[in-house]
């Protein structure tokens, strides 16, 4: 078993005081300099706030949720939002479903679903630590190009939490394997979710945008779709691995002493379950028929899981992670306050102009990274609708296919930088077996690397298949 240090560190009250001080003191300063004349007052003060909360959060001076509250206050406090918008993104749609399909991990940690298909998979691909985190990778990655990347997130992080802690390896005390396989799974998921039309919403959404500005003139099926993108998230699946086993390899080679019961016969309860999960996807995949958002089969499931009895409602909200469901609710009310204030129309009128005439791969990876950096702070489909409407117009201009950089998009804002960026990463972190430091560290070079590999990937394949000249 591996020690290392621990993320658990003394906190002492000149430490938050510094932290705090410090990232006050940079908001202020932001707040004091010249206002370009493209920037609304509201978007100035709201790239000040952005400044100092992004610093609470990486420096952990106080409780992330706690910041994630200061953040809807902040919006109100310096005018940029009234106080029913700033708040309002913290019950949206996607925010709500967040929530539910955080639920659906407690309960089938509790019913002992989870535990079952740990079984399952250590049966399949074994206890060596090598083979396992393989397979585990580009199984995530696959799946979560047809699944939502935080429903398979929430099921194999739910799953592996009881080998772990059969094992001894508690939270917070910075244990190695642990953190590689929390970090693992949810970078793994949120690479593939760009493969398929059904991997989120940004996917239909980049297609939308494309086709009013060609008008009508630039279609792309559901099939062609995935040509063009699924290969290489095969790619971007092996590749996270890789630099996941380079960056942070665990010393042990096999996970040893677990303890996980054995299952046995499915009992009453986990049938049941299993049954409203099978009713609940299908209904998510029949949502064209339905015209249902998704998160109203979610209610379903969950009054499915508690109306019988099986699992009660209270115990669901006692295991809950509820900070983290607050730091990604923050992170949807920053990331439409950055629409609405003409914030994130000003960097992207500010930066991506800097492409212009340079190599072919310098702007694809920066258009790429641009993405990538929106949707660390943002939503990914509200990153894609902020940068395309600037982007294609551009790319025009630049005699680029329009059509490479709307495909572009979807896939570079899968790839994230911070914990805040997507519910996958909020939900690993709700774990408590890494800190955001430590996740700043793997998923940045992590990013970066991905955008090079997606860069080269589409300057080679795309033309080879006769997507792009």
């Amino acid at each position: 078993m591996a020690e290392v240090e621990s993320i658990e560190k003394e906190v002492t009250t000149t430490s938050i005081v510094i932290k705090s001080v410090v990232a006050l003191a940079v908001g202020i300063l932001i707040l004091m300099l010249p206002r370009p004349d493209n920037l609304t007052p509201e978007g100035h003060r709201l790239l000040a706030l952005l400044t100092t909360i992004v610093i609470l959060w990486v420096s952990e001076a106080v409780p992330i949720g706690v910041t994630a509250l200061l953040a809807g206050a902040g919006l109100i406090l310096l005018k940029i939002q009234p106080a029913q918008k700033a708040w309002a993104p913290f019950a949206s749609p996607a925010v709500m479903f967040v929530l539910m399909i955080m639920m659906f991990g407690v309960v089938l940690n509790e019913v002992g679903l989870a535990n079952r298909l740990m079984n399952y998979l250590l049966k399949f691909a074994g206890t060596k630590v090598k083979r396992l985190s393989l397979i585990l990778a580009i199984g995530c990655t696959l799946t979560s190009s047809v699944f939502h990347d935080a429903t398979i997130t929430v099921i194999m992080v739910f799953a592996f939490v009881p080998v772990f802690m059969s094992m001894g390896m508690k939270p917070g005390k910075g244990h190695r394997l642990p953190t590689f396989f929390f970090l693992l799974i949810p970078l793994s998921a949120s690479a593939g979710g760009f493969a398929t039309l059904l991997g989120g919403g940004r996917n239909p959404l980049a297609l939308e945008i494309l086709q009013k500005f060609s008008g009508g003139q630039i279609k792309i099926g559901f099939l062609e779709y995935i040509v063009i993108q699924f290969p290489i998230c095969i790619l971007t699946a092996v590749a996270t691995w890789a630099i996941l086993w380079v960056l942070l390899r665990p010393k042990e080679k096999e996970l040893v002493g677990i303890e996980l019961a054995d299952p046995g016969p499915m009992s009453g309860q986990e049938w049941w379950v299993l049954v409203v999960f099978v009713i609940t996807f299908i209904l998510w995949f029949s949502g064209d028929l339905t015209g249902w958002h998704y998160s109203v089969p979610a209610a379903f499931a969950l009054l499915g899981f508690c109306a019988p009895g099986w699992i009660s409602f209270r115990a669901i909200c006692d295991k809950f992670p509820w900070e983290s469901w607050i730091v990604f609710g923050a992170g949807v009310s920053l990331g439409v306050s950055m629409l609405d204030s003409g914030a994130g129309r000003f960097l992207a009128e500010t930066l991506l102009p800097l492409l212009d005439g340079q190599p072919t791969f310098v702007v694809y990876y920066g258009m790429g990274f641009f993405g990538s950096f929106l949707s660390s702070l943002m939503s990914n489909s509200a990153a894609v609708a902020l940068m395309l409407p600037i982007t294609l117009p551009m790319a025009e201009l630049m005699q680029m296919s329009p059509q490479s950089v709307a495909m572009l998009a979807p896939m570079t804002t899968s790839f994230i930088m911070l914990v805040i960026g997507c519910p996958p990463t909020i939900i690993a972190y709700s774990t408590g077996y890494f800190s955001q430091k430590e996740f700043i560290k793997i998923a940045v070079p992590w990013c970066l690397i991905l955008l090079a590999i997606c860069t080269l990937s589409v300057m080679v394949y795309w033309p080879l298949i006769g997507f792009v000249k």
